[in-house]
C-alpha cells in the first residue's frame, strides 16, 4: 500500500519567494478557480496588523473545505507569512510538495502526532510566528453553526509558553485570534437548488411531487436514510417508529459500533464522533496492507463508513427549516450529494463571498499565572470562550 510509504509526516519548508508570488495572484484564482472573494473590515486587519511582531495563533472555524484558501487570503491582505496545521489526507499528489513550500504542515489527527505536535511547539516559540489551526479538528460543512473545539489548540500555546519560561524566560506575549468565517452567495441559488434536487431525484427515481425545495429536500433525505438503514441491516419496522433525529443517531451509532468491532477497537463511548472516527481512520491506515490481504472489502467498507460519519457528523433534522437560507438548503444539498455520487471534494455550488469577523484577541499573557495553577481548568475555560465568541460573530 501507499499509505505506508508514504511520510509520517511532511513538515513546512516555507518558500517565502514562492509565497509572496502565489499570495500576488491569489485573489483573481481564488475569484476565478475557488468563487470566493475575501471580505474582511479595514478595523479588523488593523486589529491583526498591530500584532505583526508577535506570536498569534488563529482560531477560524472550519465550514467548507475551500476555508484554507479563505486563510491564505487573509495572510495576502496583512503582507504576512503564515503556518498552516493541515490534515495529512490533504498532502496528496502535487499537494506533498506544494503545501509545505506555503508553510503548512501536517496534522495525523485521531492519535497523538508527535512530530506535529514538536513543530507545532518549536514555531510557537519563534520570536514572532502566524500559525492557522482550525480548533474544530474537521471540516463542519455546516455555514453558520460552529462544532465543539478541541482543547489542542489553546493547550500548545500555553505549553510553548511553559517551555520557554523554564528556560529562563520572561512570560511572552502569545495571542490567541478567534475567527468567524461565513460564507454567502452573491447570486440566486434557486435554479442551482433546483437543479441539485432534481439531480438527488433522479438517482432515487423518485419524482417532485412536494410544492417547495423544503418538502423535495426531505424526501431525498428520506431515502438517503432509508437506504442506510437497509445497508447496515437496521429494522426498518422499527426505525419508521423514530423522528429523524433518532434514526441519524442510530445510524451513527451503528456505523460507530461496526467500524470498532472489525478493528478490535474498545468503544469509546464517552469521546465525541469525530474524534473516535479519527481514530479509527489512523488504525485503520496503520493496518492497511494487512485488512487488504486479508480482505480488501474490510478496508473499503471501514473507510467509507468513516466517510459517511464525518459528512453527517453535525447534521440534524431542523437545520434547514430552522433559518431556510440558501446556503443552508446547500450545505445539506452538498452532504447528500456526496454520499449519493460517492465524491469527496464538492465544487462551489455559486460564487460567495468569503465573510471573516476578527474577535478580540486573547493575550495568554494574562491567563499564564492561572494556567500554573491549574493548567486543565484554564484550558477549557479558554477553549469555551474562544468558541462561543467565533459563534457569536457568525450571526
Amino acid at each position: 500500500m501507499s499509505v505506508l510509504s508514504s511520510p509520517q509526516f511532511y513538515p513546512p519548508r516555507l518558500n517565502p519567494v514562492l509565497t509572496r508570488l502565489c499570495q500576488s495572484f491569489s485573489d483573481l484564482l481564488a475569484d476565478n478557480f475557488y468563487k470566493l472573494k475575501l471580505v474582511v473590515e479595514s478595523t479588523d486587519l488593523e486589529k491583526l496588523a498591530r500584532l505583526e511582531e508577535e506570536r498569534v495563533v488563529y482560531l477560524p472555524n472550519h465550514p467548507t473545505l475551500d476555508d484554507g484558501v479563505v486563510l491564505f487570503l487573509l495572510s495576502t491582505r496583512l503582507g504576512q507569512l503564515f503556518h498552516y496545521v493541515v490534515a495529512y489526507e490533504s498532502f496528496r499528489g502535487w499537494n506533498k510538495k506544494f503545501l509545505p513550500l506555503m508553510g503548512a504542515y501536517s496534522i495525523r489527527r485521531g492519535l497523538g502526532d508527535r512530530a506535529s505536535i514538536a513543530q507545532t511547539l518549536k514555531l510557537l516559540k519563534q520570536p514572532s510566528c502566524d500559525l492557522v489551526i482550525f480548533p474544530e479538528g474537521g471540516c463542519s460543512y455546516q455555514n453558520d453553526t460552529v462544532m465543539p473545539f478541541r482543547t489542542g489548540a489553546i493547550q500548545l500555546p500555553l505549553q510553548a509558553m511553559n517551555q520557554m519560561v523554564k528556560q529562563g524566560e520572561p512570560v511572552p506575549n502569545l495571542y490567541l485570534v478567534p475567527v468567524s468565517l461565513k460564507y454567502h452567495y452573491t447570486d440566486s441559488m434557486k435554479p442551482v437548488i433546483d437543479q441539485t434536487l432534481s439531480r438527488l431525484e433522479k438517482a432515487f427515481n423518485i419524482n417532485a411531487i412536494a410544492p417547495n425545495f423544503y418538502g423535495r429536500l426531505r424526501g431525498v433525505a428520506e431515502q438517503v436514510i432509508l437506504r442506510l438503514e437497509t445497508e447496515y441491516d437496521l429494522n426498518l419496522d422499527q426505525s419508521t417508529q423514530m423522528d429523524w433525529n433518532q434514526r441519524i443517531n442510530q445510524l451513527k451509532t451503528r456505523l460507530l459500533s461496526e467500524c470498532e468491532q472489525k478493528l478490535e477497537l474498545t468503544p469509546a463511548t464517552m469521546t465525541p464522533i469525530r474524534e473516535r472516527v479519527y481514530k479509527i481512520q489512523s488504525v485503520l491506515k496503520s493496518r492497511a496492507q494487512e485488512l487488504e490481504e486479508f480482505d480488501e472489502t474490510t478496508y473499503e467498507s471501514i473507510y467509507q463508513a468513516t466517510v459517511r460519519l464525518l459528512n453527517f457528523d453535525a447534521i440534524y433534522d431542523g437545520y434547514v427549516a430552522a433559518s431556510p437560507t440558501p446556503e443552508r438548503f446547500l450545505d445539506t444539498l452538498t452532504r447528500l450529494e456526496r454520499e449519493v455520487f460517492k465524491f469527496n471534494r464538492p465544487l462551489a455550488k455559486g460564487h460567495r463571498k468569503a465573510m471573516l469577523r476578527i474577535g478580540d484577541p486573547i493575550n495568554l499573557k494574562e491567563h499564564f499565572e492561572s494556567y500554573r495553577q491549574n493548567r486543565a481548568a484554564t484550558v477549557e475555560m479558554l477553549t469555551q470562550q474562544l468558541q462561543q465568541t467565533v459563534q457569536e460573530n457568525l450571526s
